[in-house]
């Protein structure tokens, strides 16, 4: 470690930690990024599906993109189908080790200094500076630093030895890297038997490659293997062994995402979409806020929760509805049986209310709540109540 003293020490290299060192470096300040593993993007369990618009806000090279999203097939619990096609490519699948890569050495480049294979096993809040102790390749050393940024997941114990809170509900998403043939564009798959609460998707890569991965309140990986066995992935996922890696995924915010000298980003704040799950795009926001209203603390010396308290107000702002809307409607699909769910996709195809959401003016990639409460507003809140009436007037509902 050539320097132990920084005006920021960031825990977590993923692309939220990634890119906040590189806007805070360019800035002027001295940043080092501390990364348990020996390289950004290894083992992430992550779909790598982000819109175009989030990928043009990091600004690095498309190398990393491994094929365009213009089309999804949504599948109700027996196997029908709604297949909905854009004009135009609405997202991206990047391969996550490239795509964490970039970002960082983005942020090298810079001047950001990676302390790789190291891991944060204590952080202290002292009257003038923050002390973080380190575990790097089997000895311990002391870094201090006038802020920390926790970008470090949800797992991270320190927000609540900090005093900042914690998460309580979150799921557990599962994944594999999945040999296949006939999978030629993304498949989302909804059953209250093949994922709980959520879903289960399918999404090719590159060649005869493809990630099966499905999200579930607990017990994940039983779910997916239960899956991958069954008659929709049957003959098509060719894989003989398996690996699956998991995640927990946070499900609302973080009490308190800012204390004295430190801001928490990213998954640790619960800046992720209720919904699907994604956190990469929200995470993305919450880091660009960090880093102007840090910068403006560090220029102006103060460093106090309260000054530091406009970061949560700023990124709650922007993204705090989007997240609550989004908890509350994961909660009401959570309470729908089987047969709930083949009924809407019934009024959704028969009515073609999925085909006029899709070209609605209101249609986002990323904002969920918008295009749901578009449709309540238009002429489609009649067959939304009719969703509403169906659900709960008939025995079984």
């Amino acid at each position: 470690m050539p320097s132990r003293f920084y005006d920021v020490v960031i825990v977590g290299a993923g692309p939220a930690g990634s890119y906040f060192a590189s806007e805070l470096t360019g800035l002027g300040h001295s940043v080092a990024v501390l990364e348990q593993k020996s390289a950004p993007g290894l083992d992430v369990c992550c779909t790598g599906i982000i819109s175009t618009e989030c990928f043009d806000s990091f600004g690095i090279s498309p190398n990393v993109i491994l094929s365009g999203v213009s089309s999804v097939k949504f599948f109700s619990p027996s196997g029908r189908y709604l297949r909905l096609q854009s004009e135009k490519v609405q997202a991206y699948v990047v391969d996550r080790l490239l795509f964490d890569q970039a970002i960082a050495s983005n942020a090298h480049s810079q001047g950001v200094q990676y302390i790789f294979g190291s891991q944060a096993i204590d952080i202290t809040q002292r009257e003038d500076n923050m002390e973080i102790v380190v575990l790097c390749h089997g000895s311990r050393e002391i870094l201090t630093a006038r802020a920390v940024i926790l970008a470090n997941g949800l797992k991270s114990r320190f927000p609540q030895k900090l005093g900042l809170g914690k998460i309580k509900s979150f799921l557990i998403g599962a994944q594999a890297e999945v040999e296949a043939k006939d999978i030629d564009e993304v498949e989302v798959y909804f059953s209250q038997q093949i994922a709980p609460g959520s879903f289960a998707w399918l999404v090719p890569t590159s060649g005869n490659k493809a990630l099966a991965g499905l999200l579930s309140p607990s017990h994940a990986k039983s779910y997916l293997e239960k899956f991958l066995l069954s008659p929709f992935c049957q003959g098509r996922v060719t894989s003989k062994e398996i690996k699956i890696s998991q995640k927990a995924i946070p499900l609302g915010a973080l009490p308190h995402t800012y204390g004295d000298r430190i801001i928490v980003i990213g998954d640790a704040a619960g800046q992720v979409k209720p919904t699907t799950g994604g956190g990469i795009y929200f995470g993305h926001l919450g880091a660009k806020i960090a880093a102007l209203v840090l910068n403006d603390a560090l220029s102006h010396d103060d460093l106090s929760a309260t000054r530091l308290s406009h970061y949560q107000k700023e990124w709650k702002a922007k993204i705090g509805k989007e997240i609550s809307f989004g908890y509350h409607a994961r909660q009401f699909y959570a309470r729908l049986n089987d047969r709930n769910i083949e009924r809407i996709f019934t009024i959704l195809d028969s009515g073609g209310i999925a085909e006029e959401l899709l070209h609605s003016s209101d249609f986002s990639f990323d904002w969920h709540r918008s295009l749901i409460l578009a449709g309540l507003k238009s002429g489609l809140t009649y067959p939304l109540r009719k969703i509403r009436h169906k659900l709960y007037s008939q025995p079984g509902g």
